[in-house]
């Protein structure tokens, strides 16, 4: 087989959590990028490739060369110099797996150039040991909604239980211009939680994955009530309760907080989704604050694909 030079792949971006599965859920949706790497025959490091994103949409380099090392460290493949183009609608800093699509795209990308074999659950492995967490990593790998299970142990990635999501539902997304990056959004995170905020918390989030699980999605109408992250995060995104709460009342069945944020989404049957989708942007303004994107999605069950 001629070794390839070259190779794109496609990766959703996702939303995380989903209210009160922190850490632990994902959804992908049709929201793309593409990554292109192509293998340099007289570099060791990688370089970015022109007429990729505009500088403030780009990834940190230190995350691509840690990407890359991590690599090139599991598979045990003699490191080699790449560059690497990426194009496409996911937004960095904003709650839609931006961070876990890049790193997702680049492992793919680098283990399709050196034929390493690497499965897709070695691939949500690795991304998920340079996130912290698998619920973005494993969505953009395998699409649809995502239920990872970790070790108590040390959060390394066990496995995942995946569930399709069907075209009728649609994810209304609103961006705020508010850039949160999900480390700096963790150190507004309380060391404890009340013990029954935490039961709370459980009881809302098994009732999430019952009614996608069962399809019986009409059941998720204000099932959505964190106590684990949202209470401490939400406060600092300007215009995001509100948003939620226009959706729901134009016609949403719940909503939560995209990630970190500063996206904030709500889930629809499709016809309503224009109307939520006006709801939710016209919220943002009479909170004073400018809107980056908005966008009506429908669910990803692809997951990455080289092209």
């Amino acid at each position: 087989m001629k070794r390839q030079d070259s190779v794109t792949v496609r990766v959703p971006g996702s939303t995380s959590n989903c209210g009160s599965g922190f850490d632990t859920l994902g959804l992908a949706l049709r929201i793309y990028n593409r990554l292109t790497v192509t293998r340099l025959a007289d570099a060791k490091t990688p370089v970015s490739a022109e007429g990729a994103l505009p500088a403030s949409r780009a990834p940190d380099g230190a995350m691509v060369e840690a990407a890359a090392a991590a690599f090139f460290q599991k598979t045990g493949q003699a490191p080699f110099g790449f560059s690497y183009r990426i194009a496409g609608d996911v937004p960095a800093a904003r709650g839609l797996g931006s961070s876990g699509a890049v790193r997702a795209g680049l492992v793919a990308g680098l283990n399709a150039l050196a034929g390493a074999g690497l499965s897709a659950r070695q691939i949500i492995e690795l991304v998920t040991a340079l996130e912290g967490h698998p619920d973005n990593a494993a969505a953009a790998v395998l699409g649809g909604f995502c239920v990872s299970r970790t070790s108590p142990v040390n959060g390394a990635y066990l496995d995942c239980v995946r569930i399709a999501v069907p075209p009728e539902l649609a994810f209304v997304v609103v961006s705020p211009r508010v850039e949160i990056h999900t480390r700096e959004s963790r150190g507004a995170l309380p060391r404890t939680l009340p013990y029954f905020d935490a039961v709370k918390s459980i009881n809302a989030a098994s009732f999430l994955v019952a009614a996608f699980a069962t399809r019986e999605f009409r059941k998720l109408r204000h099932a959505v009530a964190d106590f684990m992250h949202e209470p401490y995060r939400l406060p600092g995104i300007p215009g995001g309760r509100p948003a939620i709460d226009a959706g729901i009342a134009a016609g949403a069945l719940t909503g939560w907080l995209s990630g970190s944020g500063s996206s904030v989404l709500c889930v629809c049957e499709e016809p309503a989704a224009a109307v939520v989708r006006r709801a939710m942007e016209s919220a943002l303004k009479d909170a004073g604050v400018g809107c980056d994107g908005s966008w009506s999605l429908a669910a990803d069950n692809d997951g990455l694909a080289v092209e």
